[in-house]
């Protein structure tokens, strides 16, 4: 069967190339890719070509396919694999694959695997890792942006706080307690607010921080402090662009204290050197943002280290715990991720949009691999409708959504766009 996939051959080489798959092996599966988010992990992936760590061998020679966030239906189940996938079943993947102690992952290591294709060979390591998953939604896109939110997940579920005397690690953010995400209303941040608002073990008050305030208005307005209430968390969303000590002020909010979980979510280092200042007796740091600087360093009280017991915790992935997860607080209704989606294209949009990923405002970048289409903000498919009637129809849709993506957005999308 042929494929279309979008292939990294070196530093800022993506190609779509068209080409054959061979037949499957009875340990593996053929499936059908209909969506993929772009993740700035693909971007870094192809500023560094044949340095990145997850990368098997030479790209000129074995050129593999990019994207690692994706959904789609199996086509064809090998023989070993029978008693437990079907042909037509969704599924989602976890990349992060963990196999006999490789960092080996769709999206970075393999030839006939990746989100940015329109058929992939699953191979047999995914399904024997338990990493190819069964998704139950009536859409594709939330399956999409599982494996984004198990990052997330993952990341709360990092934390740990201790007790005087005591050198037992108590996993999570202190229930009922105090939580900062700074720099947090980017796409990630959005998803920790969600996940913050709606998981088990839920904070006191939380304080979410940006300088940029379009930024902070719109996620306002989709995780509102009445819906937060609601779940019994106080939120509060603060520019700190124009604070004169915004420590100071952050502080006074939280009723004079300190925090005891504090995220940072841009790799900025007055960013990370901030959380720290508010970081109380026993509380944690979480540093989320990825920097494409190796050589990225901040200072950190040590003082504090020692006498306050700070803490600091890095994360990068979920794990399939995570990823399960988030499909299931997905089905169940209680994660809605689908805010972290700005714009949308096909598959012909994905190598310029990797390549060029931090130079494009916004958040997710959503991906049909079936179809040919320019990546499009959702926010400009009023003014392209206005000489296209394919984008004022999705506009129509998605303005009765509070300019939110939508399953009825991508029916229509999967019905009338173009094939590849």
């Amino acid at each position: 069967m042929k494929t279309k996939a979008v292939r990294i051959y070196g530093v800022d080489d993506l190609r779509l190339d068209e080409f054959e798959l061979p037949a499957i092996k009875e340990d593996e599966i053929l499936a059908r890719v209909v969506s993929d988010s772009i993740c700035m992990s693909s971007h870094k992936l192809a500023m560094q070509g044949n340095a990145h760590k997850r990368v098997r061998a030479d790209l000129k020679e074995t050129p593999i396919i990019i994207g690692h966030e994706f959904c789609g239906e199996l086509v064809e189940v090998g023989s070993k694999w029978k008693n437990k996938f079907k042909e037509g079943q969704k599924f989602a993947i976890q990349p992060a694959l963990n196999y006999q102690g490789t960092l080996w992952a769709p999206g970075y290591s393999y030839q006939h695997i990746g989100g940015d294709a329109t058929y992939v060979i699953i191979p047999n390591e995914v399904m024997e890792m338990d990493c190819l998953l069964e998704y139950n939604a009536n859409n594709f896109f939330m399956g999409s942006l599982a494996e984004p939110i198990s990052c997330v997940v993952g990341a709360f579920h990092a934390q740990y706080h201790t007790k005087n005397g005591s050198y037992v690690h108590e996993m999570g953010i202190v229930e009922g307690g105090s939580l900062a995400l700074l720099a947090g209303v980017g796409p990630m941040g959005l998803g920790a607010i969600d996940y913050a608002i709606h998981c088990d073990r839920k904070p006191g008050f939380m304080v979410v921080t940006d300088i940029d305030e379009n930024r902070l208005q719109r996620a306002a307005s989709i995780f509102t402090v009445e819906e937060a209430a609601k779940n019994g968390v106080k939120l509060v969303y603060v520019n700190t662009k124009d604070l004169a000590d915004p420590v100071a002020y952050l502080k006074e909010l939280n009723g004079g204290k300190l925090y005891d979980d504090v995220f940072v979510f841009a790799p900025v280092a007055p960013v990370v050197e901030m959380a720290d200042s508010l970081l109380g007796n026993d509380g944690c740091m979480n540093f989320f943002a990825g920097p494409t600087n190796t050589e990225f360093s901040a200072k950190l009280n040590f003082y504090n280290v020692h006498y306050e017991s700070h803490h600091l915790v890095g994360t990068s992935g979920g794990n399939t715990d995570d990823l399960k997860e988030s499909l299931k607080m997905m089905a169940e209704n209680k994660l809605n991720p689908v805010a972290l989606v700005t714009h949308v294209g096909g598959l012909n949009a994905v190598a310029e949009t990797t390549i060029n990923l931090d130079k494009i405002p916004g958040g997710k970048k959503l991906i049909y691999t079936n179809k040919k289409l320019d990546l499009v903000a959702i926010n400009d498919f009023e003014e392209k409708g206005k000489t296209d009637p394919f984008y004022a129809k999705l506009h129509e849709i998605i303005e009765k959504n509070n300019m939110l993506w939508c399953k009825e957005a991508e029916d229509y999308l999967l019905a009338h766009a173009p094939e590849i």
